[in-house]
């Protein structure tokens, strides 16, 4: 009895994912992952406009810390000699040619010549950290959408099980299992697809911030550069 009861129960899963196999055959699975995401325009549509966002602020971001960190250390030769010289003029006109965020912050030091170190430390200190802040605009968003992409995903999965069910119910005694099962399947990527959007969001997010850590690194480098001209400095 117990026999035929499992045969008849691995008969019945068979014939069950028999038309899902041949509906998704192994070499076309992630085609056919695809073509099932796109059904679901519901969900689909708003993990597409995040990706495009991921993707945006990543790429603006990238190229905007990279300009702000990068160190001209032909602009700092030059500067060395201006300022050794007391050619202030020319030092500040060097600074606001290559108007990067460390030329900036050295361009408001250069304008605190003649003060006590302690007030161009602030001010560069000052002018640091408004260009930090600048370099970390949109971040924010990314980190958003690393938290939002999944849950997304996987409310798409819940409305779509949900119909499933609904489904179900409503056929009564003549249930379609292949059709449901195969409905079920279609609303579980939309889960894959939110992950795969966080996923994105969040490496290019660590990436992004690794890269502002780096250009703290070198404005800092540059702040220390900076006070040691000022002490080479002969007084005026």
């Amino acid at each position: 009895m117990l026999n035929s009861i499992l045969l008849q129960a691995g008969t019945n899963l068979a014939e069950v994912t028999k038309p899902i196999a041949e509906v998704v055959p192994a070499n076309g699975l992630m085609k056919e992952l695809i073509q099932t995401a796109f059904k679901s325009e519901l969900v689909m549509i708003p993990l597409l406009f995040l990706t495009f966002v991921a993707v945006f602020i990543f790429f603006e971001r990238y190229i905007a810390i990279y300009k702000a960190g990068r160190i001209n250390s032909r602009l700092m030769i030059n500067l060395r000699e201006h300022i050794i010289d007391a050619k202030l003029y020319s030092a500040f006109s060097l600074c606001r040619k290559e108007n990067t965020a460390i030329s900036r912050m050295i361009e408001k030091g250069i304008s605190r010549i003649g003060q006590s170190l302690s007030d161009v430390t602030t001010a560069l200190e000052n002018v640091g950290n408004h260009e930090i802040s600048k370099l970390e605009r949109r971040l924010p968003i990314l980190a958003s959408v690393v938290g939002a992409a999944p849950i997304l995903g996987i409310l798409g999965t819940v409305v779509g099980v949900i119909q499933a069910f609904y489904e179900m119910a409503s056929s009564g005694n003549s249930i379609d299992l292949t059709m449901i099962s195969h409905n079920i399947y279609q609303t579980l990527v939309t889960t894959v697809a939110g992950f795969v959007v966080s996923l994105i969001a969040y490496l290019a997010y660590n990436i992004l911030v690794a890269s502002v850590k780096g250009a703290i690194t070198n404005l800092k480098s540059v702040t220390i550069e900076f006070m040691d001209i000022l002490n080479e400095q002969p007084a005026l």
